[in-house]
């Protein structure tokens, strides 16, 4: 694809696809803040949370697409880590719900970062794992200081 197309490409994601999502994502935020049902709010505001996932992503697409052409990269090269993570976790989960027979299941990640992960007022991140994972009955153990951040996430099985 040459340059010429990628960025007319990028034009038309920014102004179609990403724009029509950050409308609803305030149309969305309107809708969070004048519902006083605390079960309606939490499902409002998992809803924006996977909009906003969805403009990063289209946000990713784009700045792809605008590379410089004498790189000639997969579009997807810049987060391809990510997306296989994402897609691996999920192929594997994926099992274990469709053909373990387990009555439970548990996730674990750890880094060797510089920690500081805890929920945040304005953001909203680790609040929509709680909210997702309590629907579920899933249990969150979070530890994070100097030497990295530790995220248990054990789910019971039963009754899925």
């Amino acid at each position: 694809m040459s340059l010429t197309q990628r960025v007319k490409l990028a034009q038309e994601l920014h102004d179609g696809i990403a724009q029509d999502l950050v409308g609803l994502g305030y149309g969305l935020d309107s809708l969070l803040f004048s519902e006083d049902d605390e079960t309606k709010r939490v499902r409002l505001r998992s809803l924006r949370l996977d909009i906003n996932v969805l403009i990063e992503k289209v946000r990713k697409e784009i700045f792809e697409l605008r590379i410089s052409a004498d790189t000639e990269q997969p579009l997807s090269q810049a987060n391809s880590l990510q997306e296989d993570l994402t897609k691996s976790f999920n192929e594997i989960i994926g099992n274990v719900l469709q053909h373990s027979q387990a009555s439970q299941t548990l996730v674990s990640i750890q880094d060797n970062g510089i920690g500081g992960a805890y929920a945040k007022s304005s953001h909203f991140g680790l609040q929509g794992v709680t909210e997702r994972m309590d629907s579920h009955g899933a249990h969150i153990d979070l530890q994070s200081d100097f030497t990295g951040t530790h995220i248990t996430i054990t789910v019971p099985l039963i009754g899925k």
